[in-house]
């Protein structure tokens, strides 16, 4: 009789532990195991499109302009080996692009041309050799802007009295920033005004 107690108790509790799992309701269960959140993540904003400057000069030379395609923005990036962080610019919409010294016009095509100078030589200082062998007027060297959502074209312009030129041509006059990483200056430009993906 005491084993038929004890085969009960045992039953009536594994009943219990049963029943008290399956009183919980399914989609709580769920809920607090694998619930997402859906985050759009916004674009920046607030960049606007007037002229950014910054002043300083290196004697080290530019060597390569490169873009990039991102989520929010299409870049370029100019490369200066060397030159640190002690890198100066100029980028500013223009209705035309002229090259420095010259005057000559340097068409660029989209619907809003930037020129961006950057405080580097595109040529060995001592020797004038040119560290970025591309002609005025000509598409940068290596780039094709193939599939990007803002860039359009890409034009060097030249490099005299230790300032580059560049035009680079965009869809539309959109926002932009410019900011300087190790070794090269960085131009990033907005795909809309109003920070959606």
């Amino acid at each position: 009789m005491g084993l038929n107690k004890t085969a009960w108790a045992t039953t009536a509790a594994l009943m219990v532990a049963a029943l008290s799992v399956a009183a919980v309701p399914a989609d709580a269960t769920a809920t607090s195991t694998t619930t997402t959140t859906t985050q759009t993540t916004a674009c920046p904003t607030g960049w606007g499109s007037v002229a950014k400057t910054r002043s300083a000069a290196t004697t080290k030379s530019l060597t390569d302009v490169r873009t990039g395609r991102h989520a929010c923005f299409d870049r370029m990036v100019v490369d200066v080996p060397g030159a640190g962080t002690g890198l100066g610019y100029s980028v500013r919409y223009v209705s035309r692009l002229y090259q420095d010294g010259s005057g000559h016009y340097i068409p660029v095509g989209g619907g809003a041309v930037l020129e961006v100078r950057v405080a580097a030589p595109a040529y060995d200082p001592d020797t004038g050799t040119p560290t970025y062998p591309v002609r005025a007027g000509q598409r940068l060297k290596g780039v094709n802007l193939t599939g990007y959502r803002t860039f359009r074209d890409g034009r060097f312009v030249g490099s005299f009295e230790g300032d580059t030129q560049i035009g680079l041509g965009v869809r539309a006059r959109l926002p932009f920033r410019v900011w300087v990483a190790t070794d090269r200056v960085v131009i990033d430009v907005a795909h809309n005004w109003t920070g959606a993906r």
